[in-house]
């Protein structure tokens, strides 16, 4: 008897603990986040159209051992949402997540780990470029590295036709194509095939509606497309190159080095962020290591987050 109440008494320490909600005013706006547990910071960046609710399965995996912090970015859901274009510029986005971990009590003489999806990713990407002095590990979940993804776009073909509703997504009418028939496309993009699979729940369904019905949060995602005019050629005009890492807007000079331990998770099948984006990576990436998910699309978190979790957990392992 005494052995079964340890037992039970060590399953409830290992119990994942509540998400909870808070706010932080940080460089100029103010960012909602969902956290969970305790320890050393572990910040999570979400994708378009996703917001911080894309992230729970990892909050309560990683809320175990650590401080899982899951921000709504600038634009999104219940963070604010400039107006302005260049309000989503790369580098305000770079401080938003540095101003964020300290905030959290994670400056310069205290290192975190960052995880980030698609433009979540970008900007982790970014953010390891500028200060890989705040960093002890990079996870990067389908989301090319800027020097890959300027290649690919120009010189892959299949890519840029992948990249094609980058250029929609750019234009003025995106906001009525995508919000149409209740968000219908966004439904179909994210949702339908995991509701198909059991992979969300109807309650997860109506949590991205609420999201994306956001005064101003469609826009707010939209924004980070315009403002990187990112994309494949259109026209005939010479491609649009990936967000830059730099942090001035002169000049760009050549990509840094990732100079951080870094793991990248890729779904294969992502019909939008080809495989394509793995080839070379190492040149960019150093200390680079990659776990291929043959099944996983775009969405591989909320299709494999077991096996998502376990990548992550080896790799901070080591």
């Amino acid at each position: 008897m005494k052995t079964l109440i340890v037992t039970i008494a060590a399953l409830a320490t290992w119990a994942a603990p509540p998400i909870e909600h808070d706010y932080a005013e940080v460089n100029g706006v103010r960012l909602h986040y969902a956290k969970s547990g305790s320890g050393q910071l572990m910040l999570f960046l979400h994708g378009f159209p996703e917001f911080s609710y894309a992230w729970n399965n990892q909050l309560q995996e990683f809320g175990r051992d650590h401080l899982a912090v899951a921000p709504d970015m600038r634009g999104y859901n219940l963070s604010s949402k400039p107006e302005a274009v260049d309000q989503y510029r790369m580098p305000l986005l770079i401080e938003d997540v540095r101003a964020l971990a300290a905030k959290l009590g994670y400056g310069a003489n205290r290192k975190f780990i960052l995880v980030g999806h698609d433009w979540g990713g970008a900007v982790a990407w970014a953010y390891a470029a500028a200060h890989p002095d705040t960093i002890e590990k990079l996870v990067i979940v389908n989301a090319p590295h800027p020097g890959v993804f300027a290649r690919e776009l120009r010189d892959n073909p299949a890519q840029q036709k992948a990249s094609m509703y980058m250029l929609m997504f750019r234009g003025p009418d995106a906001e009525k194509t995508l919000s149409a028939n209740d968000h219908q496309m966004l439904v179909n993009a994210v949702l339908s095939d995991g509701l198909k699979k059991g992979h969300f729940t109807e309650a997860d369904k109506a949590e991205y509606l609420k999201a994306w019905s956001q005064p101003g949060a469609l826009t707010g995602g939209l924004n980070y497309y315009r403002a990187a005019q990112v994309g494949p050629p259109a026209g005939g005009t010479p491609p649009a190159t990936a967000p830059s890492t730099a942090p001035a807007a002169a000049a760009p000079p050549a990509i840094p080095k990732i100079m951080v331990p870094t793991l990248v998770i890729w779904g294969e099948k992502d019909t939008f962020l080809l495989t394509g984006n793995l080839d070379g990576l190492e040149t960019y990436v150093p200390q680079l290591t990659v776990r291929r998910i043959a099944d996983g699309t775009h969405w591989v978190i909320h299709e494999y987050p077991a096996v998502v979790n376990k990548h992550i957990r080896d790799f901070l392992a080591r």
